[in-house]
């Protein structure tokens, strides 16, 4: 009985074939998941946004972007599940998202809004820190109880006293937790290091990010972005959500002033 067999030509010309199939529908397949993540993303960035401006309904005031809650003693109060991030180098306190009910507990396995679908963070310590490469809230608004800035240390601002809140940014992606205008400036009024990481703070995707002082494993989320052709998801003051260029998002020193820096960071 006759048996048949691919011939070594044949099987060359499939193994091609499949390889030239391969080429073609993965960028694909890669493209369809990132946008995939990106819808994600937005998803969580709406949903953070209702629940900053639920708080406010509710206590008539945003929350604080970072304080440390104390007991009649003065003894610091823990936040439910345990102080967040990594103890080597985040603040010990109270963070945003530890003041909205039901959105973060430490003790979660599973993955929450507070953390995005996109961040390329490359080493695992900063991975695994909730703090890092998520989420930031606008430090002029959420101001924090403590910190070395006076611009950004206070009591947090009302969305309803913000003149221009359709056009003032209230929660970015971000590098870090917090992130203010100085983060995406290109000559901040103080020089920014890398020896804190809050300082570290970046828009993703900015253009500006290849000449900041980086973290090491920062630095492909940090330039490359998060989003197709270099998006950001946006949540704004008055409540709605966009997505927009990172460089959008870009604060020019022009002389005396900033360009772009008010209403979008710093409110009218």
């Amino acid at each position: 009985m006759k048996r048949f067999a691919f011939t070594l030509v044949e099987l060359l010309v499939v193994i091609a074939t499949i390889a030239l199939l391969m080429a073609i529908f993965l960028p694909s397949l890669r493209s369809s998941r990132q946008q995939a993540e990106a819808a994600v993303c937005s998803s969580n960035i709406k949903q953070l946004l209702c629940g900053l401006l639920s708080y406010e309904t509710e206590n008539q005031t945003l929350p604080y972007g970072f304080c440390v809650e104390l007991d009649v003693n003065n003894n610091s109060i823990e936040p439910p599940g345990g102080y967040p991030g990594n103890i080597t180098c985040d603040r010990t306190g109270w963070w945003w998202f530890n003041f909205i009910e039901g959105f973060y507990k430490k003790s979660d396995s599973k993955t929450t809004v507070v953390n995005c679908p996109s961040k390329r963070l490359t080493k695992p310590e900063l991975k695994n820190d909730v703090l890092c490469g998520n989420y930031g809230v606008n430090q002029s608004i959420c101001k924090s109880s403590q910190g070395k800035s006076t611009e950004f240390k206070g009591t947090p601002l009302r969305s309803s006293s913000i003149t221009r809140s359709s056009e003032t940014l209230l929660i970015v992606d971000s590098g870090y937790i917090l992130i203010s205008w100085w983060h995406a400036a290109d000559e901040p009024p103080v020089v920014l290091g890398n020896t804190i990481i809050e300082d570290t703070s970046y828009i993703p995707g900015l253009l500006i990010n290849k000449d900041r002082n980086l973290w090491a494993g920062q630095e492909k989320d940090a330039i490359d972005g998060r989003h197709p052709n270099k998006t950001v998801n946006v949540g704004f003051a008055d409540g709605h959500a966009s997505r927009t260029k990172a460089n959008d998002l870009f604060v020019e020193k022009t002389g005396d002033g900033y360009k772009n820096r008010s209403p979008l960071w710093a409110p009218k």
